[in-house]
């Protein structure tokens, strides 16, 4: 339980420490947000806010985790390694995206074939490693069936290994794609996406650790409804370390923001949240905890879709955030509220995983 505590304060640390003296270094080289010009015209004042933010939130949480297992006197276990490979994988996708809008000062980065085979390499990788190494109990780190609090009856492998292989790479695809660009539509008003996220890792902490003392790989601490994951403590501390690192981010990315994380920080705490809720088998589950991200992705499609259908739009802007700014609510008032809102779908989706157990 150490580790958990240690991985996210140095993460924190690193975080709260670190960003002024990233941010320093992109105003000495200029390299600063573009602006789109269809966006609220009250984002016009923050063209040059330095961007690529994300850099320092994937830094804080790999030396928090380092730190949190050194201390601790720990191994790294492959789940953890997987979650920060997926995250620190997108992220470097991302920040490939932030670099070409920064440096040809365009709203435009990597064009889309390329972006979709950066996410697809990496987001292939980590599907088809999270069903190898078994450990002594013949257990991977991931599952091919399909899971809401625990492993479903749903199985992919249900035609042959296979057959499921191929189906949970592009389960695990979707997940991945779906969760990065929810985080990404998120990250419109300074502080949002930081905060939300906050709450949910945090959420993730409390799950994984609430599994390993209900492991069912420890008989001796397992419950009546003992829980399947692999490395839950493991994965604890790699959403302490994401948690602790967007923790002290946030002090600088809140409004007015002296920095924003850019595509390179939502890819990669998308990314970190599809592996936490893979590997730790509460796929459903974590649209549920992450509800904030969910609604956000649904303004967007609902918008597209009526638009499509009728010409005539729902939202005065889609994502939603935008929508009450062109309402007239300040900008912290709409980060302060969805901040509570994305509080009670935690409370929602932490109060279900727990409610399951003790109905057992």
């Amino acid at each position: 339980m150490r580790a958990v505590l240690i991985s996210g304060g140095l993460s924190m640390l690193v975080a709260l420490l670190g960003t002024p003296v990233f941010i320093r270094f992109l105003i000495r080289r200029q390299y600063g947000q573009f602006i789109r010009q269809d966006g609220p015209t009250a984002h016009y004042t923050k063209r040059g806010t330095p961007t690529m933010g994300g850099v320092v939130i994937i830094g804080a949480t790999l030396l928090g985790w380092v730190g949190g297992l050194i201390a601790t006197q720990q191994l790294p276990s492959v789940s953890a390694v997987l979650v920060l490979f997926l995250m620190t994988g997108l992220g470097t996708v991302g920040f490939l995206d932030d670099f070409i809008k920064i440096s040809r000062q365009r709203s435009l980065g990597l064009k889309a074939k390329p972006k979709i085979l950066g996410q697809g390499l990496v987001g292939i990788t980590f599907a088809v490693a999270a069903l190898q190494f078994p450990n002594e109990q013949f257990r991977t780190p991931a599952s091919t069936r399909v899971s809401f609090i625990r492993d479903t009856n749903i199985d992919l492998a249900f035609a042959g290994a296979t057959v499921g292989l191929i189906l949970f790479v592009l389960w695990a695809n979707f997940l991945i794609t779906a969760w990065s660009n929810a985080v990404n539509l998120t990250d419109g008003l300074d502080g949002l996406a930081t905060g939300v996220s906050l709450i949910v890792f945090g959420a993730y902490v409390l799950v994984g650790v609430w599994q390993f003392n209900q492991s069912c790989q420890f008989l001796a601490t397992a419950g009546p409804r003992c829980y399947e994951a692999r490395d839950p403590l493991d994965l604890a501390v790699v959403a302490a370390a994401v948690t602790g690192a967007c923790f002290g981010f946030l002090w600088w990315n809140a409004s007015p923001a002296k920095i924003f994380m850019g595509d390179t920080g939502s890819l990669a705490l998308g990314g970190a949240l599809a592996g936490l809720s893979i590997l730790s088998r509460t796929e459903i589950l974590a649209a549920i905890i992450g509800g904030m991200f969910v609604l956000v992705v649904l303004s967007d499609v609902i918008q597209i879709g009526f638009f499509r259908m009728t010409g005539k739009r729902v939202f005065k802007m889609a994502p939603l955030h935008h929508h009450f700014e062109l309402s007239g609510w300040g900008e912290v008032t709409i980060v302060i509220r969805f901040w509570i809102i994305a509080g009670l779908f935690v409370a929602v989706g932490v109060g279900i995983f727990y409610g399951e157990w003790v109905a057992g």
